[in-house]
Protein backbone atom coordinates (compact mmCIF):
# COMPACT_ATOMS: atom_id res chain seq x y z
CA UNK A 1 0.00 0.00 0.00
CA UNK A 2 1.52 3.31 -1.05
CA UNK A 3 2.12 6.16 1.36
CA UNK A 4 -0.49 8.14 -0.56
CA UNK A 5 -3.09 5.45 0.14
CA UNK A 6 -2.24 5.53 3.85
CA UNK A 7 -2.62 9.28 3.96
CA UNK A 8 -6.00 9.05 2.23
CA UNK A 9 -7.06 6.43 4.76
CA UNK A 10 -6.02 8.74 7.59
CA UNK A 11 -8.12 11.49 6.00
CA UNK A 12 -11.15 9.21 5.71
CA UNK A 13 -10.89 8.25 9.38
CA UNK A 14 -10.32 11.85 10.40
CA UNK A 15 -13.45 12.92 8.55
CA UNK A 16 -15.51 10.24 10.29
CA UNK A 17 -14.17 11.23 13.71
CA UNK A 18 -14.78 14.90 12.99
CA UNK A 19 -18.34 14.20 11.86
CA UNK A 20 -19.09 12.03 14.90
CA UNK A 21 -17.72 14.63 17.28
CA UNK A 22 -19.57 17.52 15.62
CA UNK A 23 -22.93 15.90 14.93
CA UNK A 24 -22.81 13.41 17.80
CA UNK A 25 -21.76 15.47 20.82
CA UNK A 26 -21.19 19.14 19.90
CA UNK A 27 -24.20 20.23 17.83
CA UNK A 28 -27.90 20.47 18.53
CA UNK A 29 -29.65 18.54 15.79
CA UNK A 30 -33.05 19.93 14.85
CA UNK A 31 -33.33 18.31 11.41
CA UNK A 32 -36.92 17.04 11.36
CA UNK A 33 -36.10 13.91 9.33
CA UNK A 34 -33.32 12.42 11.48
CA UNK A 35 -32.94 10.48 14.71
CA UNK A 36 -30.64 8.16 16.61
CA UNK A 37 -31.02 4.43 17.08
CA UNK A 38 -30.63 2.90 20.52
CA UNK A 39 -27.34 1.18 21.47
CA UNK A 40 -28.96 -2.26 21.15
CA UNK A 41 -30.52 -1.49 17.76
CA UNK A 42 -27.14 -0.19 16.60
CA UNK A 43 -25.36 -3.34 17.74
CA UNK A 44 -27.71 -5.66 15.87
CA UNK A 45 -27.54 -3.36 12.84
CA UNK A 46 -23.88 -4.28 12.38
CA UNK A 47 -24.25 -8.05 12.50
CA UNK A 48 -23.22 -10.48 9.76
CA UNK A 49 -26.52 -9.81 8.01
CA UNK A 50 -25.00 -6.65 6.54
CA UNK A 51 -22.91 -8.87 4.26
CA UNK A 52 -25.76 -11.03 2.98
CA UNK A 53 -28.19 -10.91 0.10
CA UNK A 54 -31.85 -11.76 -0.31
CA UNK A 55 -34.39 -11.51 -3.09
CA UNK A 56 -38.06 -12.30 -2.81
CA UNK A 57 -40.15 -12.87 0.31
CA UNK A 58 -39.48 -14.97 3.43
CA UNK A 59 -39.42 -18.71 2.75
CA UNK A 60 -39.66 -18.02 -1.01
CA UNK A 61 -36.16 -16.71 -1.69
CA UNK A 62 -33.94 -16.86 -4.74
CA UNK A 63 -30.88 -17.31 -2.51
CA UNK A 64 -29.89 -19.89 0.10
CA UNK A 65 -28.50 -19.16 3.56
CA UNK A 66 -31.45 -17.09 4.78
CA UNK A 67 -33.21 -19.35 7.27
CA UNK A 68 -32.59 -16.93 10.16
CA UNK A 69 -33.10 -13.81 8.05
CA UNK A 70 -36.51 -15.12 7.00
CA UNK A 71 -37.60 -15.41 10.62
CA UNK A 72 -36.23 -11.96 11.50
CA UNK A 73 -38.13 -10.42 8.58
CA UNK A 74 -41.38 -12.08 9.60
CA UNK A 75 -40.87 -10.89 13.18
CA UNK A 76 -40.11 -7.34 12.10
CA UNK A 77 -43.21 -7.26 9.89
CA UNK A 78 -45.37 -8.65 12.67
CA UNK A 79 -44.05 -6.17 15.23
CA UNK A 80 -44.62 -3.20 12.91
CA UNK A 81 -48.10 -4.54 12.20
CA UNK A 82 -48.88 -4.72 15.91
CA UNK A 83 -47.81 -1.10 16.32
CA UNK A 84 -50.03 -0.08 13.39
CA UNK A 85 -52.95 -2.40 14.18
CA UNK A 86 -52.73 -4.31 10.90
CA UNK A 87 -51.47 -7.71 9.78
CA UNK A 88 -50.36 -6.44 6.39
CA UNK A 89 -46.89 -4.88 6.36
CA UNK A 90 -43.98 -5.10 3.93
CA UNK A 91 -40.64 -4.06 5.45
CA UNK A 92 -38.53 -4.52 2.31
CA UNK A 93 -38.54 -0.98 0.85
CA UNK A 94 -35.09 0.47 1.51
CA UNK A 95 -36.48 4.00 1.97
CA UNK A 96 -39.70 5.91 2.32
CA UNK A 97 -39.31 7.11 -1.26
CA UNK A 98 -39.11 3.52 -2.51
CA UNK A 99 -42.21 2.73 -0.46
CA UNK A 100 -44.02 5.63 -2.14
CA UNK A 101 -42.82 4.59 -5.58
CA UNK A 102 -44.08 1.05 -5.04
CA UNK A 103 -47.57 2.30 -4.18
CA UNK A 104 -47.64 4.83 -7.02
CA UNK A 105 -46.68 2.25 -9.62
CA UNK A 106 -49.12 -0.31 -8.21
CA UNK A 107 -52.17 1.96 -8.24
CA UNK A 108 -51.60 4.37 -11.13
CA UNK A 109 -50.36 4.06 -14.67
CA UNK A 110 -48.72 6.53 -17.02
CA UNK A 111 -51.03 9.47 -17.60
CA UNK A 112 -53.15 8.89 -14.48
CA UNK A 113 -53.59 11.67 -11.93
CA UNK A 114 -52.56 11.84 -8.28
CA UNK A 115 -53.98 14.48 -5.96
CA UNK A 116 -51.27 15.75 -3.57
CA UNK A 117 -50.56 18.51 -1.06
CA UNK A 118 -48.82 21.57 -2.61
CA UNK A 119 -45.02 21.40 -2.36
CA UNK A 120 -44.91 24.70 -0.47
CA UNK A 121 -47.40 23.26 2.02
CA UNK A 122 -45.41 20.13 2.79
CA UNK A 123 -45.55 17.51 0.03
CA UNK A 124 -42.45 15.35 -0.11
CA UNK A 125 -40.50 15.65 -3.34
CA UNK A 126 -41.40 12.05 -4.19
CA UNK A 127 -45.05 13.16 -4.39
CA UNK A 128 -44.30 15.62 -7.17
CA UNK A 129 -43.62 15.96 -10.88
CA UNK A 130 -39.99 16.65 -9.98
CA UNK A 131 -39.58 13.35 -8.15
CA UNK A 132 -40.91 9.81 -8.14
CA UNK A 133 -44.45 10.67 -9.24
CA UNK A 134 -43.22 12.48 -12.33
CA UNK A 135 -40.61 9.81 -13.01
CA UNK A 136 -43.43 7.26 -13.23
CA UNK A 137 -45.41 9.44 -15.66
CA UNK A 138 -48.20 10.19 -13.19
CA UNK A 139 -49.66 13.69 -13.26
CA UNK A 140 -49.41 15.76 -10.08
CA UNK A 141 -52.55 17.75 -9.22
CA UNK A 142 -52.31 19.98 -6.15
CA UNK A 143 -55.06 20.10 -3.57
CA UNK A 144 -56.35 23.44 -2.25
CA UNK A 145 -54.64 24.45 0.98
CA UNK A 146 -56.11 26.57 3.77
CA UNK A 147 -53.36 28.94 4.94
CA UNK A 148 -55.39 29.95 7.99
CA UNK A 149 -55.81 26.37 9.18
CA UNK A 150 -52.38 25.21 7.93
CA UNK A 151 -54.07 22.18 6.46
CA UNK A 152 -55.88 20.87 3.42
CA UNK A 153 -59.05 22.79 2.56
CA UNK A 154 -61.36 19.85 3.04
CA UNK A 155 -64.46 21.08 1.21
CA UNK A 156 -62.54 22.27 -1.84
CA UNK A 157 -60.38 19.13 -1.87
CA UNK A 158 -63.42 16.85 -1.80
CA UNK A 159 -64.89 18.71 -4.78
CA UNK A 160 -61.56 18.41 -6.60
CA UNK A 161 -61.47 14.66 -6.01
CA UNK A 162 -64.94 14.39 -7.53
CA UNK A 163 -63.96 16.50 -10.55
CA UNK A 164 -60.42 15.20 -11.22
CA UNK A 165 -61.13 11.54 -10.41
CA UNK A 166 -57.51 10.72 -9.53
CA UNK A 167 -56.19 7.20 -9.16
CA UNK A 168 -54.42 8.10 -5.90
CA UNK A 169 -54.96 10.72 -3.21
CA UNK A 170 -51.80 11.39 -1.18
CA UNK A 171 -51.78 12.80 2.34
CA UNK A 172 -48.91 13.15 4.80
CA UNK A 173 -45.62 14.66 3.77
CA UNK A 174 -42.36 16.19 4.90
CA UNK A 175 -43.72 19.37 6.52
CA UNK A 176 -46.93 19.46 8.48
CA UNK A 177 -47.93 20.67 11.90
CA UNK A 178 -51.38 19.10 12.23
CA UNK A 179 -52.97 15.79 11.19
CA UNK A 180 -54.41 15.77 7.70
CA UNK A 181 -58.15 15.12 7.13
CA UNK A 182 -57.96 11.42 6.32
CA UNK A 183 -61.57 10.41 6.92
CA UNK A 184 -63.14 13.06 4.67
CA UNK A 185 -60.63 12.60 1.84
CA UNK A 186 -60.76 8.80 2.04
CA UNK A 187 -64.53 8.83 1.58
CA UNK A 188 -64.18 11.10 -1.44
CA UNK A 189 -61.36 9.00 -2.91
CA UNK A 190 -63.29 5.77 -2.55
CA UNK A 191 -66.35 7.33 -4.18
CA UNK A 192 -64.38 7.76 -7.43
CA UNK A 193 -62.50 4.44 -7.18
CA UNK A 194 -59.22 5.95 -5.96
CA UNK A 195 -57.01 4.75 -3.11
CA UNK A 196 -55.80 7.03 -0.34
CA UNK A 197 -52.12 6.72 0.53
CA UNK A 198 -50.80 8.35 3.69
CA UNK A 199 -47.09 9.12 3.80
CA UNK A 200 -46.37 8.82 7.52
CA UNK A 201 -42.58 9.10 7.26
CA UNK A 202 -42.37 12.05 9.62
CA UNK A 203 -45.00 11.01 12.13
CA UNK A 204 -44.69 7.22 12.32
CA UNK A 205 -43.33 7.47 15.86
CA UNK A 206 -46.23 9.70 16.87
CA UNK A 207 -48.72 7.25 15.35
CA UNK A 208 -47.14 4.15 16.90
CA UNK A 209 -46.73 6.10 20.15
CA UNK A 210 -50.50 6.67 20.12
CA UNK A 211 -50.42 10.48 20.23
CA UNK A 212 -51.51 10.88 16.58
CA UNK A 213 -54.44 9.24 14.88
CA UNK A 214 -53.67 6.07 12.93
CA UNK A 215 -54.56 6.83 9.28
CA UNK A 216 -55.32 3.17 8.61
CA UNK A 217 -58.12 3.42 11.19
CA UNK A 218 -59.49 6.59 9.60
CA UNK A 219 -59.93 5.30 6.07
CA UNK A 220 -56.48 5.34 4.48
CA UNK A 221 -55.93 2.27 2.32
CA UNK A 222 -52.14 2.30 2.46
CA UNK A 223 -49.57 3.82 4.77
CA UNK A 224 -45.99 4.37 3.64
CA UNK A 225 -43.16 5.47 5.84
CA UNK A 226 -39.49 5.66 6.47
CA UNK A 227 -38.34 4.19 9.78
CA UNK A 228 -35.83 6.74 11.06
CA UNK A 229 -37.55 10.03 11.97
CA UNK A 230 -39.95 10.21 14.90
CA UNK A 231 -39.73 6.41 14.70
CA UNK A 232 -36.07 6.02 15.79
CA UNK A 233 -35.04 2.97 13.80
CA UNK A 234 -32.60 2.22 10.98
CA UNK A 235 -32.86 4.08 7.70
CA UNK A 236 -35.36 2.23 5.57
CA UNK A 237 -39.02 2.09 4.58
CA UNK A 238 -42.26 0.18 5.05
CA UNK A 239 -45.67 -0.14 3.42
CA UNK A 240 -48.70 -1.10 5.50
CA UNK A 241 -52.23 -1.74 4.26
CA UNK A 242 -55.66 -2.48 5.62
CA UNK A 243 -56.01 -5.72 3.66
CA UNK A 244 -53.99 -8.44 1.98
CA UNK A 245 -55.58 -7.52 -1.35
CA UNK A 246 -54.36 -3.92 -1.09
CA UNK A 247 -50.82 -4.88 -0.11
CA UNK A 248 -50.35 -7.71 -2.61
CA UNK A 249 -49.73 -5.61 -5.77
CA UNK A 250 -47.40 -3.33 -3.80
CA UNK A 251 -45.33 -6.25 -2.54
CA UNK A 252 -45.06 -7.54 -6.11
CA UNK A 253 -43.76 -4.11 -7.10
CA UNK A 254 -41.27 -3.68 -4.24
CA UNK A 255 -39.49 -6.71 -5.63
CA UNK A 256 -38.50 -7.01 -8.41
CA UNK A 257 -39.24 -3.47 -9.65
CA UNK A 258 -37.62 -1.20 -7.07
CA UNK A 259 -35.67 -3.45 -4.70
CA UNK A 260 -33.44 -6.44 -5.23
CA UNK A 261 -31.64 -7.08 -1.95
CA UNK A 262 -33.33 -5.10 0.81
CA UNK A 263 -30.34 -4.48 3.14
CA UNK A 264 -30.87 -7.25 5.64
CA UNK A 265 -29.05 -5.67 8.58
CA UNK A 266 -31.97 -3.23 8.80
CA UNK A 267 -34.32 -6.01 9.87
CA UNK A 268 -33.06 -6.88 13.38
CA UNK A 269 -32.51 -3.18 14.11
CA UNK A 270 -36.08 -2.46 12.99
CA UNK A 271 -37.41 -5.30 15.16
CA UNK A 272 -35.51 -4.05 18.23
CA UNK A 273 -36.75 -0.50 17.66
CA UNK A 274 -40.32 -1.75 17.31
CA UNK A 275 -40.00 -3.58 20.65
CA UNK A 276 -38.60 -0.43 22.25
CA UNK A 277 -41.50 1.59 20.85
CA UNK A 278 -43.89 -0.94 22.37
CA UNK A 279 -42.19 -0.42 25.74
CA UNK A 280 -41.40 3.29 25.67
CA UNK A 281 -43.07 4.71 22.56
CA UNK A 282 -46.01 6.46 24.21
CA UNK A 283 -43.82 8.32 26.69
CA UNK A 284 -41.39 9.24 23.90
CA UNK A 285 -44.12 10.47 21.56
CA UNK A 286 -45.72 12.55 24.33
CA UNK A 287 -42.33 14.08 25.16
CA UNK A 288 -41.75 14.94 21.49
CA UNK A 289 -45.03 16.80 21.10
CA UNK A 290 -44.56 18.53 24.46
CA UNK A 291 -41.09 19.73 23.44
CA UNK A 292 -42.28 20.92 20.03
CA UNK A 293 -44.93 23.11 21.60
CA UNK A 294 -42.45 24.33 24.24
CA UNK A 295 -39.90 25.27 21.58
CA UNK A 296 -42.52 27.07 19.50
CA UNK A 297 -43.64 29.08 22.52
CA UNK A 298 -40.04 29.88 23.49
CA UNK A 299 -39.14 31.03 19.97
CA UNK A 300 -42.20 33.29 19.91
CA UNK A 301 -41.18 34.77 23.27
CA UNK A 302 -37.70 35.43 21.85
CA UNK A 303 -39.22 37.48 19.04
CA UNK A 304 -39.46 34.96 16.19
CA UNK A 305 -42.44 34.75 13.86
CA UNK A 306 -43.63 31.22 14.62
CA UNK A 307 -46.43 29.94 12.42
CA UNK A 308 -49.88 28.80 13.53
CA UNK A 309 -49.94 30.54 16.90
CA UNK A 310 -53.74 30.64 16.78
CA UNK A 311 -53.77 26.85 16.40
CA UNK A 312 -51.37 26.21 19.29
CA UNK A 313 -48.35 26.20 16.94
CA UNK A 314 -48.07 22.44 16.36
CA UNK A 315 -49.30 18.95 17.17
CA UNK A 316 -46.36 17.20 15.51
CA UNK A 317 -42.61 17.16 16.15
CA UNK A 318 -42.18 20.12 13.84
CA UNK A 319 -42.10 23.88 14.31
CA UNK A 320 -42.19 26.32 11.39
CA UNK A 321 -40.64 29.78 11.65
CA UNK A 322 -40.92 32.58 9.10
CA UNK A 323 -37.51 34.28 8.87
CA UNK A 324 -38.07 36.21 5.66
CA UNK A 325 -37.47 39.50 7.49
CA UNK A 326 -34.22 38.07 8.90
CA UNK A 327 -32.75 37.38 5.47
CA UNK A 328 -34.61 34.18 4.57
CA UNK A 329 -34.33 30.52 5.45
CA UNK A 330 -31.22 29.86 3.38
CA UNK A 331 -29.20 32.55 5.13
CA UNK A 332 -30.58 31.72 8.57
CA UNK A 333 -29.84 27.99 8.31
CA UNK A 334 -26.20 28.64 7.36
CA UNK A 335 -25.70 31.08 10.25
CA UNK A 336 -27.19 28.60 12.71
CA UNK A 337 -25.02 25.78 11.37
CA UNK A 338 -21.97 27.93 12.17
CA UNK A 339 -23.35 28.14 15.70
CA UNK A 340 -23.68 24.33 15.94
CA UNK A 341 -27.48 24.40 15.55
CA UNK A 342 -28.45 22.15 12.66
CA UNK A 343 -31.79 22.57 10.90
CA UNK A 344 -32.97 23.26 7.36
CA UNK A 345 -34.47 26.03 5.27
CA UNK A 346 -37.96 25.29 4.03
CA UNK A 347 -40.62 26.73 1.79
CA UNK A 348 -43.76 28.07 3.42
CA UNK A 349 -47.22 27.79 1.82
CA UNK A 350 -47.10 31.28 0.34
CA UNK A 351 -43.59 31.01 -1.15
CA UNK A 352 -43.15 30.95 -4.92
CA UNK A 353 -41.30 28.16 -6.75
CA UNK A 354 -38.40 30.53 -7.47
CA UNK A 355 -37.93 31.04 -3.71
CA UNK A 356 -36.65 27.49 -3.26
CA UNK A 357 -32.97 28.46 -2.78
CA UNK A 358 -33.77 31.00 -0.08
CA UNK A 359 -37.33 30.35 1.07
CA UNK A 360 -39.10 32.18 3.87
CA UNK A 361 -39.02 29.42 6.42
CA UNK A 362 -37.08 27.21 8.78
CA UNK A 363 -38.27 23.69 9.55
CA UNK A 364 -37.39 22.53 13.05
CA UNK A 365 -37.82 19.04 14.51
CA UNK A 366 -37.36 18.07 18.16
CA UNK A 367 -37.45 14.26 18.00
CA UNK A 368 -33.67 13.78 18.29
CA UNK A 369 -33.07 16.29 21.08
CA UNK A 370 -35.97 14.65 22.91
CA UNK A 371 -34.35 11.26 22.32
CA UNK A 372 -31.21 12.39 24.18
CA UNK A 373 -33.11 13.65 27.18
CA UNK A 374 -33.84 17.32 26.55
CA UNK A 375 -37.08 18.80 27.84
CA UNK A 376 -39.00 22.09 27.87
CA UNK A 377 -36.27 23.94 29.81
CA UNK A 378 -33.72 23.02 27.15
CA UNK A 379 -36.12 24.19 24.44
CA UNK A 380 -35.96 27.64 26.04
CA UNK A 381 -32.17 27.56 25.93
CA UNK A 382 -32.15 26.55 22.26
CA UNK A 383 -34.56 29.37 21.42
CA UNK A 384 -32.28 31.85 23.18
CA UNK A 385 -29.25 30.65 21.22
CA UNK A 386 -31.19 31.07 17.99
CA UNK A 387 -32.23 34.60 18.93
CA UNK A 388 -28.63 35.59 19.67
CA UNK A 389 -27.54 34.46 16.20
CA UNK A 390 -30.48 35.53 14.01
CA UNK A 391 -32.02 38.49 15.81
CA UNK A 392 -29.19 39.95 17.93
CA UNK A 393 -26.59 39.28 15.23
CA UNK A 394 -23.95 37.78 17.54
CA UNK A 395 -20.93 36.07 16.00
CA UNK A 396 -22.03 32.45 15.38
CA UNK A 397 -18.55 31.18 16.29
CA UNK A 398 -18.91 32.64 19.78
CA UNK A 399 -22.32 31.07 20.25
CA UNK A 400 -21.04 27.76 18.81
CA UNK A 401 -18.72 27.12 21.74
CA UNK A 402 -21.58 27.64 24.19
CA UNK A 403 -23.89 25.37 22.19
CA UNK A 404 -21.21 22.65 22.14
CA UNK A 405 -20.83 22.86 25.92
CA UNK A 406 -24.61 22.74 26.33
CA UNK A 407 -24.89 19.72 24.01
CA UNK A 408 -22.17 17.73 25.82
CA UNK A 409 -24.52 17.43 28.80
CA UNK A 410 -26.76 15.13 26.76
CA UNK A 411 -24.97 12.01 25.58
CA UNK A 412 -27.26 9.16 26.65
CA UNK A 413 -30.11 7.95 24.45
CA UNK A 414 -33.41 7.68 26.31
CA UNK A 415 -36.69 5.82 25.72
CA UNK A 416 -34.89 2.58 24.88
CA UNK A 417 -33.62 -0.64 26.44
CA UNK A 418 -30.71 0.36 28.75
CA UNK A 419 -27.30 -0.74 27.51
CA UNK A 420 -26.72 -2.74 30.72
CA UNK A 421 -29.88 -4.73 30.03
CA UNK A 422 -28.96 -4.99 26.36
CA UNK A 423 -25.56 -6.47 27.22
CA UNK A 424 -27.18 -9.04 29.49
CA UNK A 425 -29.59 -10.07 26.77
CA UNK A 426 -27.01 -10.24 24.00
CA UNK A 427 -25.81 -13.57 25.39
CA UNK A 428 -23.99 -15.68 22.82
CA UNK A 429 -24.35 -12.97 20.18
CA UNK A 430 -21.66 -11.02 22.06
CA UNK A 431 -19.15 -13.79 21.24
CA UNK A 432 -19.22 -13.19 17.51
CA UNK A 433 -17.72 -10.44 15.36
CA UNK A 434 -18.33 -7.60 14.83
CA UNK A 435 -20.32 -7.21 18.05
CA UNK A 436 -17.56 -8.80 20.13
CA UNK A 437 -14.99 -6.29 18.91
CA UNK A 438 -17.32 -3.38 19.61
CA UNK A 439 -18.21 -4.56 23.11
CA UNK A 440 -14.52 -5.16 23.83
CA UNK A 441 -13.82 -1.56 22.85
CA UNK A 442 -16.68 -0.30 25.03
CA UNK A 443 -15.37 -2.28 28.01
Amino acid sequence: MSSDAWSILDRVLDLVVSHNRWRGVESVNLIASENKMSPLATLVYITDMMHRYAEGKPYKRYYQGLVYVDEIEVLASRLMGELLDTEFVDVRPVSGTIANASVFRSYAKIGDKALVIPVQAGAHVSHTRYGTLGGLGIEQVEMPFDYEEFNVDVDKAVKMVEEVKPSIVVLGGSVYLFPHPVKELAEAAHSVGAVLMYDAAHVLGLITGRVWENPLKQGADLLTSSTHKTFPGPQGGIVAATSKQLLKPVSKTVFPVFVSNHHLHRLPALAVTAIEMKLYGHDYAEAITRNAKALAEALAEQGFKVLAEHKGYTRSHQVLVDVKELGGGGKAAVLLEKANIILNKNMLPWDRPEDIKNPSGLRIGVQEVTRIGMGPDEMKEIAAYMRRVLIDGEDPAKVASEVAEFRRQFTEIKYCIPLSEARRRLGDLAKYPPIKEILDLVH
